[in-house]
Protein backbone atom coordinates (compact mmCIF):
# COMPACT_ATOMS: atom_id res chain seq x y z
CA UNK A 1 0.00 0.00 0.00
CA UNK A 2 2.81 2.43 0.81
CA UNK A 3 4.50 1.78 -2.54
CA UNK A 4 1.34 2.78 -4.42
CA UNK A 5 1.07 6.02 -2.47
CA UNK A 6 4.73 6.82 -3.10
CA UNK A 7 4.34 6.08 -6.81
CA UNK A 8 1.29 8.37 -7.03
CA UNK A 9 3.13 11.19 -5.25
CA UNK A 10 6.20 10.79 -7.48
CA UNK A 11 4.07 10.74 -10.66
CA UNK A 12 2.21 13.88 -9.57
CA UNK A 13 5.47 15.67 -8.77
CA UNK A 14 7.01 14.72 -12.12
CA UNK A 15 3.98 15.98 -14.03
CA UNK A 16 3.97 19.21 -12.01
CA UNK A 17 7.69 19.71 -12.75
CA UNK A 18 7.17 19.11 -16.49
CA UNK A 19 4.23 21.53 -16.51
CA UNK A 20 6.26 24.19 -14.73
CA UNK A 21 9.43 23.78 -16.79
CA UNK A 22 7.60 23.85 -20.13
CA UNK A 23 5.34 26.70 -18.95
CA UNK A 24 2.17 24.80 -19.80
CA UNK A 25 -0.99 26.69 -18.84
CA UNK A 26 -3.10 23.61 -18.20
CA UNK A 27 -4.18 21.71 -15.14
CA UNK A 28 -2.24 18.69 -13.92
CA UNK A 29 -5.21 16.52 -14.89
CA UNK A 30 -5.14 17.75 -18.50
CA UNK A 31 -1.38 17.21 -18.71
CA UNK A 32 -1.84 13.65 -17.45
CA UNK A 33 -4.57 13.03 -20.05
CA UNK A 34 -2.39 14.22 -22.93
CA UNK A 35 0.56 12.17 -21.71
CA UNK A 36 -1.67 9.12 -21.26
CA UNK A 37 -3.07 9.38 -24.80
CA UNK A 38 0.38 9.76 -26.33
CA UNK A 39 2.17 7.25 -24.11
CA UNK A 40 3.52 5.09 -26.94
CA UNK A 41 4.02 7.97 -29.36
CA UNK A 42 7.53 9.23 -30.11
CA UNK A 43 6.45 12.87 -30.31
CA UNK A 44 8.50 15.13 -28.01
CA UNK A 45 6.58 16.34 -24.96
CA UNK A 46 6.94 20.00 -25.86
CA UNK A 47 5.30 19.39 -29.25
CA UNK A 48 2.36 17.62 -27.63
CA UNK A 49 1.32 20.80 -25.89
CA UNK A 50 2.01 23.21 -28.74
CA UNK A 51 -0.12 21.19 -31.18
CA UNK A 52 -3.67 22.56 -31.45
CA UNK A 53 -5.18 19.07 -31.84
CA UNK A 54 -4.72 18.47 -28.12
CA UNK A 55 -6.72 21.56 -27.12
CA UNK A 56 -9.47 19.53 -25.48
CA UNK A 57 -8.54 15.89 -24.91
CA UNK A 58 -11.93 14.91 -23.49
CA UNK A 59 -13.81 15.55 -26.75
CA UNK A 60 -11.51 13.84 -29.23
CA UNK A 61 -12.91 10.91 -31.17
CA UNK A 62 -10.57 7.94 -31.37
CA UNK A 63 -10.96 4.92 -33.59
CA UNK A 64 -10.83 2.01 -31.21
CA UNK A 65 -11.39 -1.66 -31.76
CA UNK A 66 -14.80 -2.76 -30.54
CA UNK A 67 -15.18 -6.18 -28.97
CA UNK A 68 -18.58 -7.84 -29.35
Amino acid sequence: MRIQIYCAIIAYCLVAIVGHDLKINRSTYEILQVLGVSLLDKTPVKELFTNENYKDVKEQDYNQLLFN
